[in-house]
């Protein structure tokens, strides 16, 4: 994918998006511009974003700290309504930003439609909590009287990833802003299109300067970290690049929260059931978004008695798939996101095919796909691979799954809860007790029972990881109250 910049981007058709910033409530235009170019077809442009200048950044964060006073003191349940309005900005749009975050992100048009209404719905679930904000929590007695109760923090600065960057968005944003935050946020430089097109729609329901939006380079845009206005950064990415986050943010010591890679295990019991309905949840819980999703199976531990049976079954599912363009209704997987990542999971691959390990490439590619240059990949099996190889220990983020067998589930156990990551894990079996006491024993943040993925990710709990998989929880009350400082007022005589 392109990230150069071009200072006079040429005319295209009457399809091609451009966005500007949005400072203060007012769309800002920039000289230069960020070319989009489209994962399933790169010489296609798709827009230009803006490419903010860091004289834009700090005015951005000048402009939600000059709003913060007046929207901070907004009574909670004001915020609220005024949030739910805004939502209604966005309806009449929804089917538009999701072909348009199709055709720049390359995820298949159903899930950008689901996209566009998990923004929405996860506002909702926020909204739904906001008399978490009105609980005073008294201590009285001699020779004191206390009484705590949340304050909003002050500017609150965003960055997301590629993958779901409005449902991402969602988990926090929502959160923030009925906690009585201002906020700037940064959308992701291969994706920026159809997140400006919502926010703008969004923020226009809101007080001017509560939500504003710059697109750019890394370097022009570092002011919303560095900025001491800035008191808390909120970032969904990679490990290493939250180690970054972690440092700018300690200059200033802004608080943060970290949703950072996880290299997900599912772990498949001796009773495991294979029937369709559960492989077809596994192939749903690694493959989807072509497997660049956060919380997705990343290896599957399954007992050796089942392993043969696993791997067939997936096999034959996995047979089905059609990779072609995300615009293309047939398709079941669309291209990675950006040949960097097509890179990564290939170069992985191909390393474990050194060491002598089975790889099944399986499903078909679309002849458009094969001919367009996209980034493609069709699904693959890595078959009982070493567990020191990059694709069992890193985060492949791509279609690419390692199957291992073992034969003691407690060695497993104590690799997981010990691994570098531990931000979601998955138990598999056919007796609900069993899988139950497993699950209570993994530290990660999130673990199901015989499902992963998004597609089961409970909105009203809190969500984040152990270990680099992350720092805080985003969504349910723990979410919205890491958005607020406890304050105390004492007397003395309670």
């Amino acid at each position: 994918m392109s990230h150069e910049v071009d200072s006079r981007p040429e005319e295209q058709s009457a399809a091609v998006v451009r966005t500007g910033l949005l400072i203060d409530g007012k769309t800002v235009e920039t000289d230069a511009h960020t070319t989009v170019r489209d994962p399933a077809a790169p010489d296609r442009i798709v827009g230009y974003a803006a490419a903010a200048t860091q004289e834009h950044a700090r005015a951005a964060v000048a402009a939600a700290d000059a709003a913060f006073p007046g929207w901070a003191a907004t009574p909670a349940r004001r915020r609220a309504e005024i949030i739910d309005q805004a939502l209604t900005l966005l309806v009449d749009s929804a089917a538009e930003r999701a072909a348009l975050m199709t055709r720049e992100n390359g995820k298949i048009s159903f899930e950008s439609q689901v996209e566009m209404a998990v923004f929405a719905g996860r506002t909702r679930a926020a909204l739904e909590l906001v008399d978490t904000l009105d609980r005073v929590r008294h201590l009285d007695g001699p020779p004191l009287a206390s009484r705590i109760h949340q304050l909003p923090m002050g500017v609150v600065t965003f960055i997301v990833p590629f993958n779901w960057p409005i449902a991402i968005l969602g988990a926090s944003l929502p959160y923030a802003l009925l906690a009585g935050n201002t906020s700037v946020v940064k959308p992701p430089p291969t994706v920026p299109l159809s997140m400006v097109r919502t926010l703008e729609l969004f923020a226009a329901g809101l007080p001017a300067g509560v939500l504003n939006v710059v697109t750019g380079s890394n370097d022009a845009v570092a002011p919303v970290l560095s900025d001491p206005r800035v008191r808390k950064i909120v970032f969904t990415g990679s490990t290493a690049a939250g180690k970054h986050i972690m440092t700018a943010a300690a200059q200033n010591l802004a608080s943060v929260t970290l949703e950072l890679g996880g290299n997900d295990p599912a772990i498949f019991l001796d009773d495991a059931q294979l029937d369709d309905e559960h492989i077809g949840r596994l192939v749903q819980g690694t493959f989807l978004t072509s497997g660049q999703v956060c919380m997705a199976v990343k290896r599957v531990y399954v007992h050796r008695s089942r392993y043969d049976e696993l791997v067939d079954k997936l096999t034959t599912a996995l047979g089905s798939q059609h990779v072609g363009p995300g615009t293309d209704p047939a398709s079941t997987m669309g291209p990675l996101n950006s040949a960097t990542q097509r890179d990564t999971v290939t170069a992985m691959l191909a390393e474990a095919a050194d060491a002598g390990v089975e790889i099944r490439e399986l499903g078909t590619l679309a002849p458009s796909a094969a001919a367009s240059g996209g980034h493609f990949l069709r699904p693959a099996l890595v078959l009982d691979p070493d567990p020191g190889l990059r694709i069992v220990t890193d985060e492949q983020f791509g279609p690419a799954l390692p199957i291992l067998p073992f034969d003691d589930v407690e060695t497993i156990l104590d690799h997981v809860n010990n691994d570098w990551s531990g931000l979601c894990s998955s138990v598999w079996s056919g007796d609900p007790a069993r899988a139950t006491a497993l699950a209570e024993r993994l530290r990660t943040g999130t673990t199901w029972i015989n499902h992963a993925n998004a597609v089961v990710c409970d909105d009203r709990a809190p969500f984040g990881g152990f270990r680099q998989s992350g720092i805080g929880r985003e969504m349910g009350p723990d979410g919205l109250l890491a958005f607020t400082e406890a304050h105390t007022v004492t007397v003395p005589g309670g």
